[in-house]
C-alpha cells in the first residue's frame, strides 16, 4: 500500500530537531558510548595489536560523537597507531558538522580523514568504478542499515574490503524492541521509501546462511516518550515524528492509525513506567564479525 503520509526525511531541519531530542530524551547514545569504553577495547584487541597504521571505515558516521570515541579507544589502546579513516556520510549538515568538531579538537594529527558525503551506494559504486584495492581493519556501521535496500549486499561487500583479522561491526534495534513491534504493525503505513525494515535477527539469520561466525553484544536502551501523550505538547508532536519517520503526525494521521499508535506505544510489550515517565524500550544489538582469512 502506498503510504499518504509524508516522510520526516522530506524535512531536513525538522528531522534533525526530532533527531536532537531522540538524543536528549534516551540512553541510546550512553549506551554504544558504554559499550565503546567498556567492551570495544577488548573485542578490537587482536585486530590493532602491532600495527603501526589501520584503515578504518565510518558508514552513516552523522556529525561524529560516536566515532571520535571510538578513535580515542583505539588510540588509547595503541598510541603509537596512525589511523586512515574514511567517513561515509550521506547529510552535508552532519558531515559539516562532524568536520568542525575535527577541526576545533586538539591531539587528533595521528588520523588522516577521508570525508565522503555521499550515500553508501555511492561509496560503493565509487570504489568499484575506480578498482580501488585498499583493505580495512575496523568497519563500523552502527544503525544505518536502515537506509539501505540490499543490506546483505552492503555487508558483503564491506567484509571483502576486511584485512585479515579485520572487524566489521553492525548495531540495528533487537526484534523485541518496541521500535520493533511498532514498525511490525504500522510501518506499512507512514515507512517512506528511504527506510527498508530490518532488525537486528535478520542480520543473525542471513550471516548464519552464509555460515559467518559473529559474536554479539546486547546494548540496553529507552525513551521517555511521556510528552507523545500530552495534548499540543511541540515536543511530544516532534519525538512521534521522530518515532514513525513521518512528518507533522498528529496533524496528518488518519484518526484511526494515531490512536492505533498512541495505544501501542504505551503497551507493556513496547513501554514501562518509571518514575512517572513512559519510557520506550528500544535495545539494540551489536553484532562483530571477523574477517579470519
Amino acid at each position: 500500500m502506498e503510504s499518504p503520509l509524508t516522510s520526516l526525511f522530506t524535512d531536513g531541519e525538522r528531522y534533525h530537531k526530532a533527531y536532537q531530542l531522540y538524543l536528549n530524551r534516551s540512553n541510546s547514545l550512553q549506551s554504544t558510548l558504554d559499550f565503546i569504553n567498556n567492551l570495544l577495547p577488548g573485542v578490537i584487541s587482536s585486530t590493532i595489536k602491532g600495527k603501526s597504521q589501520i584503515n578504518v571505515i565510518g558508514i552513516g558516521s552523522g556529525s561524529g560523537e560516536v566515532d571520535l570515541e571510538m578513535m580515542s579507544v583505539l588510540h588509547l589502546k595503541n598510541r603509537s597507531m596512525m589511523v586512515d579513516n574514511e567517513v561515509v556520510e550521506p547529510v552535508a549538515q552532519q558531515i559539516r558538522k562532524f568536520e568542525d568538531v575535527v577541526s576545533q579538537t586538539p591531539g587528533l594529527d595521528y588520523i588522516k580523514w577521508n570525508w565522503n558525503n555521499m550515500t553508501v551506494q555511492d561509496f560503493e559504486k565509487d570504489w568499484k568504478e575506480k578498482e580501488r584495492t585498499k583493505k580495512f581493519d575496523f568497519i563500523h556501521m552502527l544503525g544505518m542499515l536502515y537506509y539501505v535496500k540490499d543490506r546483505e549486499a552492503t555487508i558483503s561487500f564491506f567484509q571483502s574490503l576486511l584485512n585479515k583479522k579485520g572487524k566489521l561491526f553492525i548495531r540495528l534495534l533487537a526484534g523485541d524492541s518496541g521500535w520493533a513491534k511498532l514498525d511490525k504493525t504500522y510501518g506499512d503505513r507512514f515507512r517512506g521509501p528511504e527506510i527498508s525494515s530490518v532488525v537486528i535477527d535478520d542480520i543473525k539469520q542471513y550471516l548464519d546462511s552464509k555460515g559467518v561466525s559473529y559474536q554479539s553484544y546486547l546494548l540496553p536502551s529507552e525513551i521517555d516518550i511521556t510528552e507523545c501523550f500530552t495534548e499540543g505538547s511541540e515536543e511530544g508532536e516532534l519525538m512521534i515524528d521522530f518515532l514513525t519517520e513521518v512528518l507533522n503526525f498528529k496533524k496528518s494521521a488518519p484518526p484511526e492509525i494515531k490512536a492505533g499508535v498512541l495505544e501501542l506505544l504505551q503497551h507493556p510489550d513496547c513501554s514501562v513506567e518509571s518514575n512517572g515517565k513512559i519510557m520506550f524500550k528500544c535495545p539494540s544489538e551489536m553484532l562483530v564479525v571477523e574477517q579470519l582469512s
